[in-house]
């Protein structure tokens, strides 16, 4: 079966060992204390758009930016991207299928979450959640996906 747009088995290596590390730092700095790597990577970058708080916006400048934040992002986003998107050692149509209706499941229930949330929060948790929005369609598909070819292959050693 030919399976287009999918990156080689590898890749799901590469993103696991991308996504646990990245996920730890994330929730350290989250979850614990954020200010001792909130100076590690400071340096100056080149900004398309800057808004101040209180003045005017400004364009196409130099600004000093702690990289951390944008660093992790990244790795996040390339590591569920290897994870969700490599594929299986046994690529077939059921597992086609599978993929299918995760990907599926999980904008339904992302967009869900979504509108839940523009209903009942406001203020800075919604921002908050707007932000792990980014990532939370792709590690719903990851969660749906590896549970959904789980059952299958207990289905199929229970058949044995």
């Amino acid at each position: 079966m030919k399976t287009h747009f999918l990156f080689p088995n590898s890749f799901k290596k590469i993103g696991w060992f991308l996504f646990v590390p990245t996920m730890a730092t994330i929730l350290y700095i989250w979850l614990i204390d954020s200010s001792q790597l909130e100076n590690l990577l400071e340096f100056k970058v080149f900004a398309l758009y800057k808004t101040n708080i209180l003045g005017a916006s400004e364009y196409l400048v130099f600004i000093k930016n702690h990289l951390i934040d944008e660093l992790l992002t990244i790795l996040l986003m390339i590591s569920l991207l290897f994870v969700g998107f490599s594929k299986t050692k046994s690529e077939d149509e059921m597992i086609e299928k599978i993929r299918y209706e995760s990907l599926v499941w999980a904008t339904y229930f992302n967009l869900f979450l979504l509108l839940f949330n523009t209903i009942f929060f406001y203020g800075l948790f919604y921002g908050n959640f707007i932000i792990l929005n980014i990532f939370s369609q792709l590690l719903f598909f990851i969660i749906r996906f590896h549970y959904k070819i789980y059952q299958l292959n207990k289905a199929t050693h229970d058949d044995e």
